[in-house]
């Protein structure tokens, strides 16, 4: 079982998954060329893995709605493990997993997860909400 950061450094270490530890107990975890970090915090009972894709579209309707309806596709047909939502104006990529049965399979399958999501998303998003 995962507790400590300590855990959570050595799974990431045996996973070979590049990261940086920073202040607050987050860890920045590389999921592919040219992608933002995953930053991994334990907020017990959870491992909560969240990406800041961008800001939201605002005041603009028609293009609220497009992007609105893009990232809930999106949720419903490309992601398993993490799910698209708004946080302060920004759309992120959020995950988060039990830490009493959290083992290295689910915590890889959630890194695969978000790393695919921003291989394929971003672009896409980023088309939709040029001017």
């Amino acid at each position: 079982m995962l507790k400590t950061d300590e855990d959570l450094e050595g799974i990431l270490s045996k996973l070979g998954r590049s990261f940086e530890r920073i202040e607050g107990g987050t860890f920045l975890v590389a999921v592919g060329a040219g992608s933002a970090p995953v930053a991994l915090r334990i907020a017990a009972p959870v491992l909560v893995f969240q990406v800041a894709i961008g800001d939201a579209p605002k005041g603009d309707t028609a293009l609220e709605a497009k992007v609105f309806r893009k990232l809930l596709e999106f949720n419903a047909g490309d992601l398993m493990h993490a799910a698209y939502a708004l946080e302060d104006g920004r759309i992120v990529l959020i995950a988060a997993l039990e830490l009493e049965h959290l083992d290295d399979n689910e915590l890889e399958a959630v890194l695969s997860d978000i790393g695919m999501a921003l291989s394929k998303h971003v672009g896409v998003l980023r088309e939709l909400t040029k001017k």
